[in-house]
């Protein structure tokens, strides 16, 4: 998904990136968009055409140590537009990765970037 870098965790698996945005690295991006959001539950932040939405799992899944898991996206371009609040962003952006998600949360090992592919190709 060009324009979408996503940061989450699995069950046994942590944080790392799953989308990059077409960036090939997103940390720089990221960092940007989330600076001094570190330790907030939640967060929504439209910096020019860039968006950072940290969302709680919607389903509530947690990690193995009983954490709900958070979503991280940074978002640009189209699939930024309209979108002006937290929840906006959660009905828009979580139903495009939801389905992938639900497939690579419970594996016991980091997903591959094949694998993460598949998952948005199913």
């Amino acid at each position: 998904m060009v324009g979408t870098v996503w940061a989450t965790c699995g069950h046994k698996w942590g944080f790392r990136f799953l989308l990059d945005g077409g960036l090939g690295d997103p940390l720089a991006i990221y960092e940007r968009a989330f600076a001094g959001a570190e330790n907030e539950a939640t967060f929504y932040r439209r910096t020019g055409n860039h968006l950072a939405l940290r969302i709680l799992d919607p389903l509530g899944r947690q990690d193995s140590a009983g954490r709900i898991i958070q979503h991280d996206f940074v978002v640009w371009g189209a699939s930024a537009a309209n979108i002006g609040t937290l929840e906006d962003g959660t009905q828009r952006i979580w139903p495009l990765v939801a389905d992938a998600y639900a497939s690579l949360w419970l594996s016991q090992r980091p997903p591959t970037h094949a694998e993460i592919r598949a998952a948005f190709d199913d």
